[in-house]
């Protein structure tokens, strides 16, 4: 039998909560039986719900938190009012060893600062970074940073690097992924000088980097991971986005076009279900914050029951593969792996992470 793995929910989070979450939890449960939720939120709108879903109250705990951290609430804001919250309870409960990951919905910056000041960056990390996957020709492709840091130093993009190709091999499978850093073009003169610094350091260092890389080398799926800054990231991924969406509608007016096309439809059915599968966004929700002293997995806002799932499986397979630990080895030497993560961290003043909320990206 697998080992138990407990995974705190943040159940207020997101356009769709909590119903999207508690639904996503049910499908996450179904995939994986080993899982346990702390379900964090209001007590009583999640218990009338639960009642419902045999299969994750039987393996689930309610903790009540009366407050509710807002999608467009700033995050320093969040820090300072909202410690009852939903989504700063369960990030606790992954400090205080009673959870090995959290999952959430809600708002990005909030998120991203509450869990920088509770679980810290693992020791040789200066940032975290967001980071995801998509489908691409080759097959999937993972990405960072997608917005939590606008500007970054070579050393930055070095350890984003090395973050990036740990979280391929643990989520991706991928045994020795390559890795290229995101440019204007693949020349060596072409690039600010953090990129052309960045790029000498990994020429020299141990991973399979494949040298600079450009846009649309990132569906071509050249490299496994490819890494940016923040800005670059974000810009990348809303437009990937946004290119879905519209490529879809074009489809969809097309078959709608006359009496032949919509015979058409009928018999490309079948392929087309195959093609929308195969690029249907809730299969890569969940954004990870990597470099953090803890699993914390970041869905979409607008997240429906099947993206949620999405996120919780992402966590699961990276505490399932050992990440943290992992991760701590490579960058702070074995004895930083079996660091005690239950001890309570000093914890700063809200007013000193202001600016990490207006690194990141919205709640969407």
């Amino acid at each position: 039998m697998s080992e138990r793995i407990t995974i705190a929910l943040d159940a207020m989070g997101g356009d769709n909560a909590p119903r999207s979450v508690l639904r996503g939890a049910t499908i996450a449960k179904r995939r994986y039986p080993e899982l346990d939720f702390l379900i964090f939120g209001d007590e009583e709108r999640l218990a009338p719900m639960m009642k419902r879903m045999i299969r994750v109250r039987r393996s689930s705990m309610i903790v009540h938190t009366p407050d509710v951290v807002a999608s467009d609430e700033k995050a320093a804001t969040a820090l300072r009012s909202g410690r009852n919250s939903s989504m700063r309870k369960a990030i606790d409960a992954v400090r205080n060893g009673e959870a090995a990951g959290v999952v959430s919905a809600g708002n990005t910056g909030a998120l991203m600062a509450m869990a920088k000041v509770v679980l810290k960056t693992v020791p040789g990390i200066d940032r975290p970074a967001m980071a995801s996957f998509f489908p691409t020709l080759r097959g999937e492709t993972a990405m960072l940073d997608l917005g939590a840091n606008i500007e970054c130093s070579a050393d930055n993009l070095v350890q984003f690097a090395m973050m990036g190709e740990m979280f391929a091999r643990t989520v991706l499978g991928s045994l020795r992924p390559t890795v290229g850093l995101l440019n204007v073009g693949s020349e060596e003169v072409k690039g600010h000088e953090e990129l052309r610094e960045a790029h000498a350091i990994l020429k020299e260092g141990g991973l399979a980097y494949s040298g600079f890389v450009e846009g649309d080398d990132i569906a071509a799926g050249t490299v496994d991971v490819v890494v940016a800054d923040g800005f670059s990231g974000n810009v990348a991924l809303k437009s990937a986005e946004g290119t879905a969406k519209l490529v879809n509608e074009f489809v969809r007016q097309t078959f709608k076009s006359s009496l032949l096309a919509a015979i058409g439809y009928l018999f490309a059915r079948r392929a087309l279900i195959k093609l929308r599968a195969r690029v249907d966004p809730r299969r890569y929700n969940g954004a990870t914050f990597l470099g953090l002293n803890g699993i914390v997995v970041k869905c979409h806002g607008g997240s429906d029951a099947l993206g949620f799932a999405t996120g919780v499986g992402v966590a699961r397979d990276m505490i399932r593969n050992g990440f943290i630990d992992k991760m701590a080895a490579e960058f702070h030497g074995p004895a930083a792996a079996g660091a005690d993560r239950r001890r309570e961290p000093a914890e700063p003043e809200p007013d000193a992470v202001i600016g990490l909320g207006a690194r990141a990206v919205s709640s969407s």
